[in-house]
């Protein structure tokens, strides 16, 4: 048993998860619609904001909402209606994250995962906690010149929230996986010196 949840259900419904994250949205918005390979664009990441370089705001939008969606939904339905609240919806929780960042349809070869991560939070808490990192996320992204350590101090600072204000192991063990498989998927950002912007209050 895992939580209140037999073995076989947790990995029916992780490798569903991991399946709808894994759907390639960006690429096959390019593919289909744009008729463009996204990956040729930008940092050539098949993800959301290489579809905004192929085919502007509007299709970037949707993109992006798809690949928040094809987290949120499976991750919500497990938790909200099945009620699995407890370590049964840790693997479920990070398998969108995990099918994205390594699509089977793309080779295992995914994107960063940043909206599919978003999306597990939506899944979770709703909107309290994609408010608090979207919040984070503007401020390091303006306070480092670095992308990757921006992300990276995202993730600490939802970390940091949940241990003082929602100190639920569960939610805690979901966000350290996450900053685990981001750091990875940064890892060549990471590699470059940390530097702060003038204005930006150190940490």
């Amino acid at each position: 048993m895992i939580g209140s949840t037999d073995f076989g259900t947790v990995m029916l419904w992780t490798a569903a998860a991991f399946l709808s994250g894994s759907i390639p949205f960006s690429v096959w918005i390019g593919r289909f619609i744009l008729r463009k390979d996204i990956r040729a664009y930008g940092d050539g990441n098949p993800g959301a904001t290489n579809v905004k370089r192929a085919g502007g705001k509007g299709w970037f939008f949707v993109a992006l909402m798809l690949d928040v969606s094809k987290s949120a939904f499976p991750i919500g339905l497990a938790y909200w209606i099945n009620g699995m609240r407890g370590p049964e919806i840790i693997p479920i929780a990070l398998a969108p994250v995990f099918g994205h960042a390594f699509s089977p349809f793309l080779g295992f070869n995914g994107g960063k995962a940043l909206a599919a991560a978003a999306g597990t939070w939506i899944g979770l808490t709703i909107i309290e906690l994609p408010l608090v990192l979207i919040i984070m996320l503007v401020y390091w992204f303006y306070a480092v010149t670095v992308s990757g350590w921006a992300v990276l101090f995202t993730g600490l600072s939802g970390l940091l929230y949940l241990l003082l204000a929602k100190p639920d192991p569960v939610l805690i063990a979901v966000m350290v996986g996450e900053i685990v498989l981001t750091a990875y998927k940064h890892r060549a950002d990471l590699r470059q010196p940390l530097a702060f912007r003038r204005f930006a209050v150190k940490p």
